[in-house]
């Protein structure tokens, strides 16, 4: 889709360029052969370009500037895609390992992380300290009063979060 928005944008600002060119030696030709008034010219040229180049060049950027921007979201949804994939497939990941696998950065890790979570996409815990990401299932988690990584007591963090203050891990919850 985003692939699509970028071509309809670039052939509507395309016609516009050939259509704004086409008018503008119309109308002065028609200056100078004698069939076209000063007056004539500037009013058609007001109409012309005012209804029908500046609309299309204008829609041509808006598609060109949305496709790209649905590009880039397309972009990320595949690479938090590719995240859960390989914790779902692993079960333990050490995260150092996922930011060298993804060629991305802690912090875009973390980020892509917590979105998915967010979404209820994600269950398991992560120990920043260690840097390790454990994928388990919410039923294993759900009415969980004790860390399953330091056995300490738990805290509820956010929607679908809960932190151990003892060791720093966070319990990611589904639903």
């Amino acid at each position: 889709m985003a692939a699509s928005g970028r071509v309809v944008g670039l052939v509507l600002i395309v016609a516009g360029v050939v259509i704004g060119i086409g008018v503008g030696a119309w109308l002065y030709l028609g200056i100078q052969e004698g069939n076209l008034q000063g007056s004539g010219a500037v009013f058609g040229l007001v109409l012309l370009f005012g209804v029908l180049v500046l609309p299309l060049i204008g829609g041509g950027v808006y598609f060109l500037l949305r496709g790209q921007s649905e590009a880039k979201e397309l972009a990320q949804v595949q690479e938090q895609r590719r995240l859960l994939d390989i914790i779902s497939t692993q079960g333990q990941v050490s995260i150092a390992d996922l930011v060298m696998e993804m060629r991305s950065t802690r912090d875009r890790v973390q980020n892509d992380l917590y979105s998915l979570v967010g979404r209820g996409l994600f269950s398991g815990y992560v120990d920043w300290n260690k840097g390790v990401l454990y994928s388990v299932e919410t039923s294993q988690l759900q009415g969980r009063h004790t860390c399953p990584n330091c056995g300490g007591q738990v805290e509820l963090a956010g929607k679908g979060l809960i932190k151990c203050p003892f060791c720093g891990a966070e319990i990611f919850l589904q639903g």
